[in-house]
């Protein structure tokens, strides 16, 4: 085996070694690189200036994680063959490597109910081709295919090594500091009983602060209102964008984003046609912000003002409601809108922008969290914890906003 490596100085978990070999040639490919332009907070930076980190960062601090993990699990006489180390390491690697540009912003804004997990599992398979099936492995693991199930759930579970990258590494970025956990200390408190991911009962006050830091940031930073606000206009941009090129109005754009606002793809395409996944190997943060620093000086005054609100920071008024909005209330801000901008009614919602958000930081019955103890039982953790603010946190929290623009009264 080839033990010589690269060295990477990581912000949040220090030197990370790279091993030469399969990993590393797969960090140095294009497909990879590409993360290196795509935000892993979308626009939180308008509200965060620190949040500029990527999913480059993202992806190389949870395969850290992934090694440590298995370590740990190895130290404590479970067998993982160095092959699967390896596949494990790499299905946590190429994790988000479908994400579009601006992460989850433009998820469904540029293609049809296609997911990035999708895209995911399509870019390793591509890969997989042209590194001669040493990815296949990584596959099985990844879409949960093989048989030691423990190793997908390190990579996709309620206390997978993702989660607690993103947890630390957007907690240091932002700033919020009520998103730090000892990720170090429940990676040492893992164990596998019938093939199944549980923390030692030693472990269970670090769970219960991963699952609490979990909740405050979905509240403080990945939905803080304004930024909900500005990633929902800048989806209306993209929406906006692609309806002006479909109708072949003049619009500036790059050629990869081209390929997919002049065109409704499904995955089917992604899968059939190598010219659209091409195009969207080069499809980035760049792509996005370049157009939308042109389109601000558009004739359209629906994607001018968006544009140029995102460009500026003007961004609009966004009230949070935990009941949805009164009707009356709502036609009495479009009207207004109507009027100012000189709208099409069928043209209101690109402007006065109504959604919901909704999060539940623990899922019973969703690849739960079991607590082990020596006496050989488990319990999972809104049982074991002694808290009950993990029980409120398993319930599923939902709220409404509208966002319109600031410049007239309402």
């Amino acid at each position: 085996m080839n033990t010589s490596s690269k060295i990477l100085n990581d912000p949040i978990h220090g030197f990370i070694r790279l091993p030469k070999g399969i990993i590393f040639d797969l960090i140095e490919h294009p497909y990879f690189q590409r993360l290196r332009r795509i935000s892993q907070l979308g626009l939180s930076s308008l509200v965060y200036p620190g949040a500029y980190h990527t999913r480059f960062h993202h992806a190389i601090g949870a395969m850290h994680l992934m090694t440590k993990a298995i370590e740990s699990l190895r130290a404590k006489g479970h067998e993982i063959t160095e092959e699967e180390s390896i596949g494990a390491e790499i299905a946590i690697l190429l994790h988000d490597i479908g994400h579009g540009p601006f992460s989850h912003a433009l998820e469904h804004s540029i293609s049809h109910n296609i997911s990035h997990e999708q895209i995911s599992s399509l870019f390793m398979k591509k890969l997989n081709k042209k590194f001669d099936g040493k990815l296949s492995l990584a596959i099985q693991i990844f879409e949960g295919n093989y048989k030691k199930n423990f190793l997908h759930q390190l990579v996709s579970s309620q206390l997978d090594v993702d989660r607690m990258d993103y947890l630390k590494r957007d907690s240091f970025y932002s700033g919020v500091q009520e998103g730090t956990i000892g990720a170090e200390r429940i990676i040492h408190m893992l164990n596998i009983v019938d093939d199944n991911l549980v923390v030692e009962s030693k472990g269970i006050y670090s769970v219960e602060k991963f699952l609490i830091a979990r909740r405050l940031m979905y509240w403080q930073v990945y939905f803080h209102k304004t930024v909900v606000c500005a990633e929902q206009m800048l989806i209306q941009i993209l929406k906006r964008a692609k309806e002006l090129s479909q109708k072949r109005v003049e619009l500036f754009t790059t050629t990869a984003l081209k390929e997919f606002l002049e065109n409704n793809y499904t995955l089917n395409d992604f899968e059939e046609k190598q010219s659209v996944f091409n195009a969207f190997t080069q499809l980035d943060d760049f792509d996005i912000m370049t157009c939308i620093k042109q389109w601000k000086d558009h004739n359209d005054i629906i994607l001018s003002t968006l544009s140029n609100n995102i460009i500026d920071r003007k961004l609009f008024k966004v009230i949070v409601n935990d009941k949805p909005f009164n009707a009356e209330e709502v036609n009495s801000i479009k009207e207004q809108v109507k009027i100012k901008y000189s709208l099409n009614s069928s043209d209101l919602d690109y402007m006065v922008i109504e959604g919901q958000i909704s999060n539940d930081a623990y899922k019973l019955n969703d690849s739960d969290i079991k607590i082990s103890y020596k006496d050989g039982s488990l319990l999972d953790i809104s049982q074991a914890s002694d808290q009950d603010a993990i029980s409120a946190i398993s319930k599923k929290v939902k709220k409404f906003f509208i966002c319109y623009p600031k410049d007239f009264k309402n």
